[in-house]
């Protein structure tokens, strides 16, 4: 698996919307996954199939069914590789400080 197809999966608002329904609720079959997306089955087949290829997105057969589970090991190489190479406990505290200002009200 090459970082590149990653990258490439993750570059598409729709895929990181699909990967983030199934952080919230893994293992969900297509009909399910279709129900919160705006578009039709075979488009969100064809961004689960790209998930699939970078290896975001495992599937598991259950009879008939077919469950998407995901995979966070690619992304988190991509943490080790990239961000790792920063010092993490800066860039929390930058990242903490963000929150906080985006939370007051001016």
């Amino acid at each position: 698996m090459s970082m590149d197809a990653v990258f490439r999966a993750l570059a598409d608002p729709t895929r990181r919307q699909l990967l983030d329904s199934l952080h919230a609720r893994n293992g969900q079959t297509l009909n399910a996954l279709c129900a919160e997306m705006d578009m039709t089955r075979q488009a969100v087949t064809k961004h689960l199939a790209i998930l699939e290829e970078a290896n975001l997105v495992t599937t598991l057969r259950r009879g008939r069914e077919k469950e998407h589970y995901l995979n966070p090991v690619p992304i988190n190489e991509i943490a080790e590789r990239w961000i790792g190479k920063f010092e993490r406990g800066r860039l929390d505290a930058l990242s903490n400080l963000k929150k906080r200002l985006e939370r007051e009200e001016p």
